[in-house]
């Protein structure tokens, strides 16, 4: 079992707006900031949101027939939590790139995705499994 985090540090223009996003909308904690950057815990993870651009990204990740922006980041959740958050991220008026849905259903790689920008244009993609074991089957 490997117990390391993953960190990822990005741009955003507001940090305010960045709080209200991360913190309000997605549900995540926050942890130590300054005048020109903010950690948050995602999920176990941790993300560093400093002032600046974001980063460039275009469509042209295939997922089935729709294009999606590359480079993205995003989680991978237990499909009631993932199940959850479609719904915060629903009810917050949250324009979706990639609706929420189910991709290979009743095959081994059973998966439901959703794709959707942070305020900013930050493009993350969020998988939901039934069972996280699942994650690597083909």
């Amino acid at each position: 079992m490997n117990n390391s985090l993953f960190h990822l540090a990005f741009n955003v223009t507001d940090l305010d707006e960045a709080r209200r996003f991360y913190g309000g909308v997605l549900g995540c904690t926050e942890g130590r900031s300054t005048a020109t950057w903010v950690d948050f815990d995602f999920f176990g993870h941790q993300l560093s949101l400093h002032l600046g651009q974001p980063f460039k990204t275009e469509r042209t990740g295939h997922v089935g027939e729709h294009l999606v922006p590359m480079p993205h980041f995003g989680l991978v959740l237990e499909l009631p939590t993932w199940q959850a958050m479609a719904q915060r991220l629903k009810d917050a008026g949250t324009a979706f790139v990639l609706e929420p849905q189910v991709r290979y259903p009743g095959e081994p790689g059973e998966q439901w995705t959703m794709f959707f920008c942070d305020p900013f244009g930050n493009p993350i993609e969020i998988k939901g499994f039934a069972s996280l074991a699942a994650l690597y089957q083909s």
